[in-house]
């Protein structure tokens, strides 16, 4: 047990260093490339050969950060995953000195490590649910303004929408995401599917196909939203029925940690010395705890996916 301990404290101390090293490095970087935009850079060199190891993490870097991107927050993908390193490390350290055992160890490390990821997850499904009522009246404005600007300007006439400053809800944010990222990202087919991930819904994801079909072709889609608009009035009430779907699914997922509390909270009112010695002291006790987690942690993993489908 204590050399799990200090091999965790080993990898904590390593996760560190690393972080420092890696923002030295780019401070470095960033004001040599302000001095001249032309300097070469040997590919044989520390930076260059520190670059070739993070690409086998392009993936996951990219998935990251367009969910942060997603959520519209500003946090760079990388230190969202430096910060989740340090939570699995310091994670599977507290549970081996709790636990007493290596899976307690890195059982509880890699919750512990998950969670700022499933937290992300759970955000984005209440944002989506908070979007899905208002996504017709802003289907409707769009369609509108795409009406009065000729039917072939997509870009002006998400700019006539967003102007308007009719959009309900978080729509608002969600077009003006979208006009931003169509103006300055320079890839459409990232910023549309940004706006899919977004909304997250079937309805949403043909939005984004007419969308693509008259950036990428210049064609007028009006005809297609007008179809869009008249499925999506006419499948309305199945649309209500599904967020009471997704409301019961979200009130289950904290039904356990509610029967947990009480569990523990009868026996440490009846008898507090047993219930401390059974549940702290007694590896059995903790051992019972440990599973609790678990099965807590995958009832939420369970929600985000019933969530998902059913959106």
């Amino acid at each position: 047990m204590g050399d799990l301990v200090l091999l965790s404290g080993g990898l904590l101390l390593f996760v560190l260093l690393y972080i420092v090293f890696r923002v030295l490095l780019d401070s470095v970087d960033d004001k040599r490339q302000l001095r001249s935009r032309l300097t070469y850079e040997s590919p044989y060199s520390l930076r260059s050969m520190l670059a070739g190891r993070i690409q086998s993490y392009a993936k996951l870097i990219t998935h990251i950060a367009e969910l942060l991107e997603t959520l519209r927050m500003k946090l760079r993908a990388d230190t969202f995953l430096g910060i989740s390193t340090l939570l699995l490390v310091g994670g599977v350290a507290v549970g081996g000195l709790f636990f007493q055992t290596a899976k307690g160890g890195l059982l509880f490390g890699l919750i512990v490590g998950l969670a700022p990821y499933i937290w992300l997850r759970g955000l984005l499904i209440h944002r989506r649910m908070g979007a899905q009522l208002d996504f017709l009246p802003a289907v409707e404005l769009f369609y509108q303004c795409y009406l009065v600007t000729g039917e072939r300007h997509v870009r002006i006439a998400l700019q006539r929408t967003i102007e308007e400053k009719r959009l309900l809800g978080p729509m608002q944010a969600v077009f003006e995401q979208l006009y931003r990222n169509l103006s300055v990202r320079g890839d459409d087919e990232a910023s549309l599917r940004i706006l899919g991930a977004s909304l997250g819904h079937l309805w949403s994801d043909y939005f984004v196909q007419i969308l693509r079909v008259a950036l990428s072709e210049g064609v007028p889609v009006t005809e297609s939203l007008r179809e869009l608009l008249g499925d999506m009035r006419k499948a309305r009430r199945a649309n209500e029925q599904e967020r009471h779907r997704l409301l019961e699914i979200r009130v289950a997922n904290f039904t356990p940690i509610l029967f947990l509390a009480l569990f523990i909270g009868i026996n440490l009112r009846y008898n507090q010395a047993n219930a401390y010695f059974y549940y702290l002291q007694d590896p059995q006790g903790r051992d019972m705890l440990l599973n609790a987690l678990l099965l807590i942690f995958g009832s939420f993993l369970m929600g985000l996916w019933l969530s998902r489908k059913k959106m």
